[in-house]
């Protein structure tokens, strides 16, 4: 009994002492998909991302992607930025997010992106920029 007590009080500790590992492959409720290579020292990462949507006739092409994570977390649950540099489009996509375990240690990055595409003038900036949200879960 209190072995199996004490099991259930450290449980949610050892999640919340693990870290975010923003390094691998992620898919959104979309089922775009991204991978993420290893952070450098300065906390910048590099990767690729395919999106399975996408506001254009043209073939949908794996993009690259840059980005940095934010070191100050002592939670665990840091907060990133990246950019999109799409291969097919007039575009660049900037996303902004946090990596959040959950108590079984399940990470998953909650996002928030800005997509710019380019406009014939400045007249149609007011249509250029489009806001959303993502959510990726760890593939592997």
């Amino acid at each position: 009994c209190c072995l199996l007590l004490a099991l259930a009080l450290l449980a949610p500790r050892s999640a919340v002492a693990r870290k975010c590992n923003l390094q691998g492959l992620w898919r959104n409720e979309l089922g775009s998909n991204m991978t993420l290579l290893a952070l450098d020292a300065a906390g910048t990462f590099s990767g690729s991302y395919h999106t399975a949507v996408a506001a254009t006739n043209k073939q949908i092409l794996v993009s690259p992607l840059q980005g940095a994570l934010q070191h100050s977390s002592t939670k665990g649950q840091p907060t990133f930025g990246f950019t999109v540099q799409w291969q097919f489009a007039d575009s660049i996509t900037a996303f902004v997010g946090q990596c959040f375990l959950d108590r079984r240690g399940k990470e998953t990055l909650e996002t928030t992106w800005l997509v710019r595409e380019e406009v014939p003038s400045r007249r149609d900036s007011w249509k250029a920029t489009r806001v959303g949200t993502s959510t990726f879960t760890r593939i592997k």
